[in-house]
């Protein structure tokens, strides 16, 4: 199932739109920046009640 998602760039501050897929509980990659693509780390957790997304500097985190 893929949702859109909307969250703030942790580099350049614009709001961002997201495609991800939330089949999957919990996921974490690289992707970057629509509007200044710098690198950032989308992070997604799905539960049957809620949808969490977090955008993180490229620095500030590391996937495992």
């Amino acid at each position: 199932m893929l949702e859109t998602l909307s969250d703030f760039c942790p580099y350049c501050g614009e709001r961002i739109e997201l495609v991800v897929d939330c089949s999957i509980p919990e996921q974490s990659y690289i992707e970057d920046c629509s509007v200044c693509c710098h690198p950032m780390v989308v992070v997604v957790t799905a539960t049957s009640e809620d949808l969490q997304l977090t955008l993180l500097r490229e620095d500030e985190a590391s996937i495992p």
